[in-house]
């Protein structure tokens, strides 16, 4: 009897423990299934509102996916047709090309190191080259976020606000607005960027120059959607175009030829 009773408690305690690493392990995967699309480090959750989060990350989605931007490594494009880049994102290797000056580099944005060719010379003055490749990184900062801002919108330093609707014969859209904490090239900008209620994508943002000002400097459309690899990417904003955008592996042999 007592064999017996020692047997059955045996199992109910082998059926809690079992229940319990069940549970758990499904606690864990349901948590992993709900972060698809993490922050970024540094992203400001304190000052950011629930809400707009829950955007942020449908737009994400509508966009092809966290893990798709994420192993989409190439990107390169023509911005308003004054200089053409090619961007290796896993490395942070970057290559510029002037169409207005005789100007053009290779670098890295995260160590700063690379070659710049002005007027036909190659820079070989340190002050003066450190001095082009820092306007190199200023450029990209600028000219990648007008392609690829919408996977950014849980970025390092952005705060990010729900701040109402638009609903107009033209335009339905959630607005989100973006502020920035010691990042960026203009920190003390700010922008609100506009969601389509039913594509999740953003057809609209407007660019303000301080985050007191209430009338914006621009608004622009985004617009003219299409799929590269696994992601949409606009190049649309109206009177000016983002072109040639491509995520081809190619873009590789571009970074590595010599300027």
């Amino acid at each position: 009897m007592k064999d017996s009773r020692l047997y059955i408690s045996l199992m109910l305690v082998a059926f809690v423990i079992s229940t319990f690493a069940c549970e758990h392990n499904k606690s864990n995967s349901e948590t992993e299934l709900v972060i698809v699309n993490p922050a970024a480090k540094g992203f400001d959750a304190s000052n950011s509102d629930e809400k707009a989060i829950a955007i942020a990350d449908e737009v994400m989605e509508a966009m092809g996916g966290r893990k798709s931007y994420d192993e989409t490594k190439y990107l390169s494009w023509n911005f308003f047709g004054s200089r053409k880049h090619w961007w290796n994102k896993e490395s942070g290797d970057i290559r510029i090309e002037s169409q207005r000056e005789d100007f053009k580099l290779k670098m890295n944005i995260y160590d700063l190191k690379g070659e710049v060719w002005k007027d036909g010379e190659l820079l070989t003055h340190q002050d003066s080259l450190a001095k082009y490749l820092e306007r190199g990184k200023r450029m990209w900062i600028n000219d990648s976020y007008w392609l690829v801002m919408p996977y950014k919108l849980k970025d390092s330093g952005v705060s990010l606000t729900y701040v109402g609707e638009e609903r107009s014969d033209t335009l339905q859209a959630d607005i989100l607005e973006l502020k920035f904490k010691e990042v960026g090239v203009t920190p003390e900008n700010k922008y609100q960027v506009y969601v389509d209620k039913q594509s999740r994508l953003v057809n609209q943002w407007a660019f303000y120059n301080t985050v007191n000002d209430t009338v914006p400097r621009f608004v622009m459309p985004w617009r003219d959607y299409n799929k590269y690899g696994n992601i949409l990417l606009s190049g649309d904003r109206g009177r000016s175009k983002l072109t040639d955008i491509s995520v081809d592996e190619n873009i590789a042999d571009k970074l590595a030829t010599i300027l």
